[in-house]
């Protein structure tokens, strides 16, 4: 585990580091605090905050992508690093979500997941919904917290996983029927007022901060909010604080603050500790880069190519659509017609390789005809944004009431390395053959993401029931793919034996989303670049 060094007792620049090293903090913990009998009433919230959160968080800087990651896998296609995790624990309105806010914008990296601890409250049964409705059921005892399935979830994430996160319902103390999907990042921050009561919790932690507010600021905090957001009197909030929370915090939150490598007092003002924090955090992630198109561009030199791969037959009419759409002096309107003619012929041969059975009909002269059928539940494409889309009119011509998924993948201006900023799939895919499709694959670093992200442990499509079609490929793109995911299927109309320094295919065909849509190239283009789409 990952932490800032130990300094017991010395205060450091407006924030206070506290020993690390074990001794004293998770050793002598059971798996949870000791408990107590407080009551404390229900909150007055209707749902869990990460069900409004968006896909990403605005800054005064710039916008944090938060269903969205970097490579998280090396060129086998297998888990490389971890996620770094920050906890972060504190009393009731000790301005835990603040602090997470200002060190994801001072962080000022693209890839971040905010995990509350709100939205894994127990679901209570029919007893214990009776005593929440007379202010007897305590909400901030740690029995009140499914830590079961928060561990099992944030490990996920720190793998680098997707997730689905409950959407808690404060009003009728259940999980709604929908979850939200989270994607795994760069960074994670956890936040709670019980993120340091866990054991198994504890060791996810790269990172442990406390943030300590004067109770009352806490209490003032929790005047405002509980009068002016939940319609409460101020003689229940003081009596529910002295009652309840107080000495919750003083049983169960605050002996928590030996176990923190950084307090932070004043939480979200203390920009000094918040920098301190950035710093570290920042370290840590020049240790974990990971440069997966560096890694696939010396593998698999001189090998075969491998059997999954499928090469449309060279015709004299294949050949010659290469020729129009491979020659820079082709009109752009040309251009999109002889590309549409191959992505037809494409998708065709894509569909043979989709499993089938025999069925038997009778024709018009009342004759028996045995044939074919589809053999499985359904068909999905899924395009790479946005040169990928262009293959979708192709796929609905042939196939009816097929399924569309999206995923934008963008290549990193500063780092060359493929990055998901959105996606959108259908639900149940897991059950489908899925045909991926991108126009270009050079060094198959976004096609890896985009097989990646649709096997099990995100979307939980089989790997062999995954096709991926392309108009032209790189043989070390072909190779990337394979030997990373050697039940995945390739097809294509033409592949191509080199890609130079700027990981262009050549010859190649150019910048296809470009020249199909008659934007102009970047200086640094390159062929699985991926520009964003208007929405």
């Amino acid at each position: 585990m990952n932490s800032l060094p130990a300094y017991s007792g010395a205060r450091i620049s407006g924030c206070w580091t506290l020993r690390s090293d074990g001794s004293g903090g998770e050793g002598s913990l059971d798996r949870l605090l000791p408990s107590v009998s407080t009551g404390l009433s229900p909150r007055k919230r209707t749902t869990s905050q990460c069900k409004s959160e968006p896909p990403l968080l605005r800054t005064s800087k710039r916008t944090i992508y938060t269903a969205g990651r970097p490579p998280w896998y090396n060129e086998h296609g297998t888990q490389s690093k971890e996620a770094f995790v920050i906890g972060l624990c504190g009393g009731s309105a000790s301005g835990k979500t603040t602090v997470a806010r200002k060190i994801i914008e001072a962080l000022d990296v693209p890839w971040v997941v905010l995990l509350s601890m709100d939205s894994f409250y127990k679901v209570l049964s029919q007893d214990q919904q009776i005593l929440a409705a007379s202010n007897d059921y305590n909400f901030d005892h740690p029995d009140a917290f499914d830590f079961d399935l928060l561990t099992h979830t944030l490990r996920k994430l720190k793998q680098g996983k997707s997730v689905k996160i409950p959407v808690y319902d404060f009003t009728t103390h259940g999980r709604q029927k929908e979850w939200k999907t989270v994607y795994g990042a760069s960074v994670i921050i956890f936040e709670g007022i019980m993120a340091f009561a866990d054991k198994e919790l504890l060791q996810l932690l790269d990172m442990k901060i406390f943030v300590d507010t004067d109770s009352d600021i806490r209490l003032v905090r929790r005047l405002r909010r509980d009068i002016t957001e939940r319609g409460r009197d101020i003689e229940g909030v003081i009596k529910q604080y002295n009652k309840f929370v107080k000495p919750a915090f003083e049983q169960y939150i605050e002996p928590t603050m030996r176990l923190a490598d950084i307090v932070v007092p004043r939480g979200g003002g203390n920009m000094v500790a918040i920098d301190l924090i950035v710093q570290h955090v920042h370290s840590q992630l020049e240790e974990r880069e990971l440069s997966v198109r560096a890694a696939l561009a010396s593998a698999h030199q001189a090998q075969p190519l491998p059997q999954t791969l499928s090469v449309l037959e060279s015709t004299p009419q294949v050949r010659g659509m290469h020729t129009i759409i491979r020659n820079k002096e082709t009109s752009r309107d040309e251009f999109i017609f002889y590309s549409k003619r191959l992505m037809r012929l494409l998708i065709e041969r894509a569909l043979s390789f989709l499993p089938s059975q025999v069925h038997i009909v009778q024709t018009p002269q009342g004759e028996d005809y045995e044939g074919r059928t589809f053999h499985g539940k359904r068909i999905t494409g899924v395009s790479i944004l946005r040169a990928g889309e262009t293959m979708e009119p192709a796929l609905r011509a042939v196939c009816k009431d097929v399924r569309i998924g999206k995923i934008l993948i963008q290549t990193n201006q500063d780092t060359g390395e493929p990055e998901l900023h959105y996606l959108r799939l259908p639900k149940d895919i897991s059950e489908d053959h899925v045909i991926l499709m991108d126009c270009t694959v050079s060094t198959g670093a976004a096609a890896m993401m985009a097989v990646r992200v649709l096997l099990v442990g995100d979307h939980d499509v089989q790997e062999d029931k995954i096709l991926l079609v392309s108009l032209l490929m790189a043989e070390m793109g072909v190779h990337s793919v394979a030997y990373a995911f050697p039940q995945v299927k390739i097809i294509t109309t033409a592949v191509d034996k080199k890609v130079n320094d700027l990981f262009h295919i050549i010859p190649g065909i150019g910048n296809f989303g470009d020249r199909y849509f008659g934007t102009d190239a970047p200086p640094d283009w390159s062929d699985e670049e991926m520009d964003e789409p208007s929405y």
